[in-house]
């Protein structure tokens, strides 16, 4: 059976919904999925069967949710090709993860030591790393960007950007803002080849393509689940075992110790010495279920619909006078994220205006603030398809930017 948009559409109740007289059009997935119904269904059943804390409750329910919380741990673990679940460590979201790549990693800094990060990463990317250089004395530098919006690699290989003084390199696999698919498994290479560590942001290409952390080349990798059908509140931290056991921890608290006394503490051994306190229950286990959904759909056949929909997006697109497009303009090593800008159009008033008539979309930097200044522009607008997206969606997406255009045009 092929894949069927309609039928995928039908697991959405969102998507039957309207936005004062209009359908909504919901083209804003690289800011968060919509949910299918039998995750919405699952976290109901798991906060009305089965609610309990994991780990330290001597009872029925609390084995039950422990079962539930370590299946999705496993569940995870398959679905991005871990070599055993031990390797997924739950946080609160991918800003989270990454700053515990940042603290743990960084404990081994010294002045003058560098990280590389590109200027096309989301903040959660950048900001961790700039506190952890003031901390450190270490030093931050960038990859740059070609005009068509993909990393400048022949630059930075003439720059020496990754040598013998890189600690930490840590890239994002798929742009937030340019949709760009970064050839992160070269990246590591380069990075192994002198000794560091190589992190890799894979929030945007974890929902969109099939994933095998091996295969990525990373040390470490952030993901979040609200992005993959999953519910908020959840993100994940994939890590090599072998470097897991080295790392310190990074919060203090309940679950994540081996003995307290005090004259002070040994810890658990990973996951468990990164998951403090209470962890997201409900969140990791139905996290397990979006898993199984994708998988059920199969991933190989959700990456073909995000080509094909963002090849008939960029096309459409194109055929409006004056915008431009940010990043590539061809579905070839591209995700569903497409930002643009429409000169006499501030983003804001464009997103504004295609929420009238139903359409939803982002305005602004994306928290991609250095990424737009590269560019030379404070702010674009973002639409951003995922499973579920239509090709009569995007033509209602040209309509309106073109009706949109046309109306400040008349100013």
């Amino acid at each position: 059976m092929g894949y069927d948009v309609e039928v995928i559409r039908k697991d959405f109740p969102i998507l039957e919904r309207t936005v004062g007289d209009h359908p909504l059009v919901y083209l804003d997935s690289a800011n968060t999925s919509q949910k299918p119904q039998v995750v919405i269904d699952a976290i109901t059943e798991h906060y009305a069967q089965h609610n309990a804390n994991v780990a330290r409750a001597m009872h029925m329910l609390g084995a039950e949710a422990t079962e539930a919380y370590e299946t999705g741990r496993r569940k995870i673990a398959r679905f991005i090709g871990a070599a055993r679940a031990e390797e997924v460590v739950f946080t609160k979201n991918a800003s989270e993860a990454l700053n515990l790549a940042a603290h743990t990693l960084g404990s081994q800094l010294q002045p003058g030591d560098e990280i590389v990060v590109s200027v096309m990463e989301h903040h959660s990317n950048i900001v961790p790393w700039q506190l952890l250089c003031e901390r450190t004395g270490a030093v931050l530098r960038w990859f740059d960007i070609t005009d068509d919006g993909r990393l400048d690699l022949e630059k930075a290989e003439r720059d020496g950007l990754i040598n013998s003084r890189t600690k930490i390199v840590s890239v994002a696999w798929v742009s937030n803002v340019l949709g760009t698919v970064n050839p992160v498994a070269r990246i590591a290479e380069q990075a192994h080849a002198v000794g560091a560590v190589m992190v890799v942001d894979a929030c945007q290409g974890v929902p969109q393509l099939p994933t095998s952390v091996s295969e990525l080349g990373a040390d470490l990798v952030a993901m979040t689940g609200h992005k993959m059908v999953g519910p908020t509140g959840v993100g994940v931290l994939w890590g090599r075992y072998d470097l897991l056991v080295e790392l310190p921890p990074f919060l203090g608290g309940g679950e994540m110790i081996e003995i307290v006394r005090m004259t002070g503490s040994t810890f658990a051994p990973p996951p468990a010495r990164f998951e403090a306190g209470t962890p997201p229950i409900a969140e990791a286990a139905v996290l397990g279920v979006a898993a199984d959904y994708l998988d059920g759909i199969g991933m190989q056949a959700i990456a073909d619909h995000e080509h094909a929909i963002t090849a008939y997006a960029l096309q459409g697109l194109q055929t409006i006078p004056g915008l431009r497009i940010l990043g590539p303009t061809e579905a070839v090593e591209r995700g569903g994220a497409i930002s643009f800008d429409v000169p006499g159009v501030h983003p804001h008033d464009m997103a504004q205006f295609l929420d009238s008539r139903g359409i939803a979309v982002r305005g602004g930097h994306h928290c991609a603030r250095p990424l737009h200044e590269r560019l030379g522009i404070q702010s674009s607008t973002r639409a951003s398809s995922y499973l579920y997206t239509t090709e009569a969606e995007i033509d209602a997406l040209v309509d309106g930017i073109e009706y949109t255009r046309r109306f400040f045009d008349r100013g």
